[in-house]
């Protein structure tokens, strides 16, 4: 089986649906043509449309010349193909990512070929009787809700993101991450605190403050706020530029550390890990250079004694990718999960309806082969851009 065609199309909800409240921006996806009928497909979150469209296509284009004609035997071996060719580029950034995407479409190819779930071809679920009870198995994937609100800041902030985590816990979702973000320091210890009311003692909460302090003594004074509220982990704190302030906060506060939304390749991770003491990192599956990068960041991880919740702030046809690393990962208690039900997104809404169902705030193991998202071309025709 060869790969015959690559072709790229670009969805998205339109100008009157804002990205930063839970609308889909124009999103670039990826399909693998082969030459025995079968489709791969992937989505390559955050890279402007224009390059994919430039990049992935016939045999003169960046990726086209090195994955057309290209032999599907074994994902690794393809993803090594085009990293050794990539050796006098940037290596990161954009070309990774969209590496990542290619890989994610061509281990869906792989297990279609071999009429097996990607996460059995990935090593099978790991988890041993140590660490998953016998009374939660079979084992299953868990999401918490990342929750934003209209606006930043102040009570309309507060009250709208607790309704939120309200109305889903309703629903059976069992963890929530707010998002404080350009918000006061004093905000961001309020929200945690409602969030946590709402919640009470047994919901898993998490906090993300999007990059928010420049300064180490001022992250540390809102951490040991939050300490009492039993918070699973504090993301993002820092831009990612250099690990040092994230080691010295690590060094000043029990409530774990995590990064990884825009990380790319596993070096990237490994160095928050050993410089920044982070001990929860959130690789997107397409971001982080693909399903092949994210099985290796999971493996070094693990020898570090660090946890892997991906991330995924986007659709859930990265989200499907995403339920397949879950399932093999032995250090994935949680995944990124944007859930449709509180986000005025039309094609958010139709994507998690084509996708995984979560049933009871569990996502069960998928059986079809592949990674098993089937995109209607439905929603590709009405909702495409461009």
């Amino acid at each position: 089986m060869k790969i015959a065609r690559l072709e790229t199309f670009v969805i998205g909800d339109g100008p009157q649906v804002d990205p930063d409240q839970g609308g889909v921006e124009p999103l670039a996806c990826i399909r693998i043509h082969t030459d025995d009928g079968l489709t791969g497909l992937s989505e390559v979150f955050r890279v402007p449309p224009g390059v994919v469209q430039a990049t992935v296509g016939g045999p003169e284009t960046h990726f086209g010349r090195l994955f057309l004609g290209q032999e599907i035997t074994h994902p690794e071996r393809l993803w090594q193909h085009a990293w050794d060719a990539l050796l006098h580029t940037n290596r990161r950034g954009w070309e990774i990512i969209i590496l990542g995407a290619l890989d994610v479409a061509v281990w869906d190819l792989y297990g279609q070929q071999l009429g097996q779930p990607v996460w059995q071809l990935l090593g099978g679920v790991q988890r041993g009787p140590f660490q998953t009870p016998r009374d939660s198995l079979p084992v299953s994937v868990v999401p918490y809700c990342t929750i934003v609100s209209d606006v930043w800041g102040g009570e309309a902030m507060f009250s709208q993101q607790v309704a939120r985590i309200e109305h889903l816990a309703s629903l059976g979702y069992r963890a929530f991450k707010v998002e404080p973000m350009i918000s006061s320091p004093r905000d961001v210890v309020e929200l945690a605190r409602r969030a946590r009311q709402a919640l009470g003692p047994v919901g898993t909460l998490m906090v993300d403050v999007g990059y928010l302090f420049n300064d180490v003594p001022t992250a540390v004074r809102v951490c040991r706020e939050l300490e009492d509220l039993d918070i699973y982990f504090f993301e993002t704190p820092f831009p990612v530029d250099s690990p040092e302030p994230y080691a010295r906060l690590a060094a000043q506060t029990s409530i774990p550390l995590a990064m990884g939304e825009h990380g790319v390749t596993r070096w990237e991770f490994i160095d928050m890990i050993d410089r920044g003491a982070v001990s929860v990192v959130q690789p997107y599956m397409t971001n982080c250079g693909g399903l092949t990068e994210a099985k290796r960041i999971v493996e070094l991880a693990r020898a570090r004694g660090a946890q892997v919740c991906p991330g995924n702030w986007s659709t859930q046809i990265l989200g499907a990718a995403t339920v397949h690393l879950a399932a093999y990962s032995p250090i994935t208690p949680y995944v990124e999960f944007a859930p449709a039900e509180v986000f005025d997104s039309p094609l958010r809404r139709e994507l998690q309806a084509a996708g995984f169902p979560v049933n009871g705030g569990v996502i069960a193991l998928p059986e079809r082969p592949g990674v098993g998202y089937e995109l209607p071309q439905d929603i590709v025709r009405r909702f495409s851009i461009g």
